[in-house]
């Protein structure tokens, strides 16, 4: 009986230790005001994006859509892979598929499920996949992994290369959210990508590619000329 006591003493001090701090705190703090919205123009969105992403060890190409394959084709000639795992039965697919040529790495498409190809999956070296948008404010990619481009696409190979439309590069994650109307059609999982993967240890030591892509390569296809300052 006495140990109940001595809890229940316990509990009402500590209930009004409580009490008593909340009525010495008075009037409660007034709210933070909504902060100004973000607006870029469509050049500082891209420079912008271009900039952060650079900043985190990503690669930024910046095309035009009668371009991006060639760029493509570029990118890929510099390196030594073993394959281009890509989605067929998309936009991007049936690019690729139209214009290769053979002295690329070969096209591998993912057309199985991965417990039918999980050891070609974690073994070719380069993914290309399609990406929702990207957000100028912190310098991120949006990808919404589908069952053309699960998410293994972006994950597993060494190289993730992502083909971005300048025109869906948002001010802001709100923004992106209000103006592609995300609350309609949320998929089971969306990523924002700023860079290859990385972790730190305990001495907050920065290393890429740990635990995914160890190359992060954007080809941001942009159709609108550039401003030619005045002279």
């Amino acid at each position: 009986m006495s140990n109940v006591s001595e809890v229940s003493r316990a509990r009402d001090n500590i209930l009004n230790r409580l009490r008593a701090a909340v009525a010495q705190v008075g009037d409660p703090a007034p709210e933070a005001g909504a902060l100004s919205p973000l607006e870029f123009d469509h050049a500082e969105r891209v420079a912008r994006l271009k900039r952060l992403m650079e900043a985190m060890h990503a690669e930024v190409v910046v095309t035009d859509s009668a371009g991006w394959v060639a760029a493509l084709k570029n990118v890929l000639r510099q390196r030594t892979l073993n394959g281009l795992l890509y989605a067929p039965e998309t936009p991007i697919g049936a690019a690729l598929a139209a214009a290769w040529e053979d002295d690329l790495p070969p096209l591998v498409g993912y057309t199985q499920e991965v417990e039918q190809c999980k050891e070609q999956l974690f073994a070719i070296d380069a993914g290309i996949t399609s990406t929702k948008g990207g957000i100028a404010e912190v310098g991120a990619l949006i990808l919404w992994p589908d069952a053309h481009e699960p998410r293994l696409m972006s994950l597993a190979p060494a190289v993730h290369i992502a083909v971005l439309d300048a025109d869906h590069i948002h001010n802001s994650l709100t923004e992106a959210m209000v103006r592609e109307r995300w609350a309609e059609r949320m998929p089971t999982n969306a990523l924002l990508i700023s860079g290859p993967s990385k972790t730190a240890d305990i001495e907050l030591v920065l290393t890429f590619g740990v635990h995914g892509p160890k190359e992060l390569i954007v080809l941001l296809v942009d159709d609108r000329p550039a401003l030619t300052p005045p002279s």
